[in-house]
C-alpha cells in the first residue's frame, strides 16, 4: 500500500517507529517530556523528539494519517461520570483526543498496561471508549501477550486501534498468535565476563530446584529463589521466557529478573533486553545501563506492534483508500 505518515507521541526509544517504519511509513513528528529518551531518539533516528506535548498547539502539529501512543494510564478528573471531553483533561488521553479532533486521522493506534481495563473499577476503560468514540473513532482492542508472537518474554499489553468512523466497512480483527519456539538463551550475548561485569549475582541464600535439565517452554520457567522469594528475588531458567521488563522495581533481580546461565545466576544486560523488545542490533543504546533498563522496560514490543500493524494494512487495502 501507499505510504502513510505517523506522529509517534510518548515516544520513548522509538518501539512504533520501529514497527511502522519496517513497512515504508513516515514518522512526520514525535514527542516526549524525557531528556533521555530525546537524547537516544535522536543518535537512532536523526531527529530529536519535541518536549511536553501538553504544551504544544494542535495546529502546529504535521497532518497525519496515524496516530501512535503508549499513552500512560492516569485517573480521570471526574470520578464516574460522564461528561464528554471534559473528563480527559489534566490527563495524556486529552493530548490524544484533543490532537485527533483537529487532525483526524484515520487511526489512532495505542497501547497500555493490561490492567488499564480494570483501573477505577473499570470506569477508566468505560470512559476511554466513550469519549473515543466522540471524538469520532470506532475501538477495537485487546491483550495480547508478547510470549505468542516470537518474543521470549511475557509481556501483557492492552492494544487498541481506533478507526475513523468512515473508514469502518467490517469488524477489525486483532492477529492470531504464533507460539513461535524462542526462549531466553536465543538472545543472550556471548563475549565474556567484561560485557556481562555487575551483572553476576553471588548469594549464600540462593536456592534451586534439584533438576536442571528443562524442555523449552513459552513462559517463563521459575528454578529458585534468593532471600524470602519476593518480586525481583526469583530465578529463571533460560530456556524459559523473561519476566516482564520494568522500568522500576525492587529486588535483586529488579527490572530484568535473575536467570541461571551456566553456573551462574545473573540479571540480563541493555542489549539482551533490547533484543527481548525486538529492537535491532545496530540500535545505540544509552550509555547509563539503569537508565537503559528504563527505556525498554517502558517500551512496547516491536514484533508485536509489527504483528498488529500488519492486520491493519490488510484492513486498509481492503478499504481500497487513497493517500488522505
Amino acid at each position: 500500500m501507499e505510504g502513510l505518515n505517523f506522529i509517534d507521541l510518548f515516544c520513548g526509544v522509538g518501539g512504533f517507529r520501529q514497527a511502522l517504519s519496517s513497512f515504508g511509513h513516515t514518522c512526520v513528528f514525535s514527542s516526549d517530556w524525557d531528556m533521555d529518551a530525546r537524547e537516544i531518539y535522536q543518535i537512532n533516528y536523526g531527529e530529536r523528539p519535541a518536549g511536553d506535548i501538553t504544551k504544544i498547539e494542535t495546529g502546529d502539529l504535521p497532518t497525519h494519517d496515524i496516530l501512535c501512543a503508549g499513552f500512560p494510564c492516569q485517573p480521570f478528573s471526574i470520578s464516574g461520570k460522564m461528561n464528554g471531553f471534559g473528563d480527559a483533561r489534566g490527563t495524556l488521553l486529552y493530548e490524544i483526543l484533543r490532537i485527533a479532533r483537529v487532525h483526524k486521522p484515520r487511526i489512532l493506534f495505542l497501547e497500555n498496561v493490561r490492567n488499564y481495563q480494570s483501573h477505577a473499577g473499570g470506569r477508566t476503560m468505560d470512559t476511554t471508549l466513550s469519549l473515543l468514540q466522540e471524538a469520532g473513532y470506532r475501538t477495537y482492542y485487546q491483550v495480547l501477550n508478547a510470549s505468542a508472537f516470537g518474543v521470549p518474554q511475557k509481556r501483557e499489553r492492552l492494544y487498541f486501534v481506533c478507526f475513523r468512523n468512515d473508514l469502518i466497512r467490517t469488524p477489525f480483527h486483532f492477529p492470531n498468535p504464533d507460539n513461535e519456539d524462542v526462549a531466553v538463551e536465543d538472545i543472550l550475548l556471548h563475549g565474556g565476563d567484561h560485557l556481562l561485569k555487575d551483572l553476576f549475582i553471588e548469594r549464600e541464600d540462593l536456592r534451586l530446584k534439584k533438576s536442571q535439565n528443562l524442555p523449552r517452554e513459552n513462559r517463563p520457567i521459575r528454578i529458585g529463589t534468593v532471600g524470602k522469594g519476593g518480586q525481583g528475588e526469583r530465578v529463571y531458567s533460560p530456556k524459559g521466557h523473561a519476566i516482564t521488563l520494568s522500568a522500576f522495581g525492587g529486588g535483586v533481580g529488579a527490572r530484568t529478573g535473575m536467570y541461571l546461565i551456566g553456573d551462574r545466576i545473573r540479571r540480563l544486560h541493555p542489549r539482551e533486553c533490547a533484543r527481548l523488545m525486538g529492537f535491532p542490533e545496530d540500535f545505540v543504546l544509552h550509555q547509563r545501563r539503569n537508565v537503559s533498563y528504563k527505556q525498554f522496560g517502558n517500551s512496547v514490543a516491536v514484533p508485536v506492534v509489527r504483528r498488529i500493524f500488519t492486520e491493519i494494512q490488510k484492513y486498509l487495502q481492503g478499504l481500497n483508500l487513497q493517500a488522505a
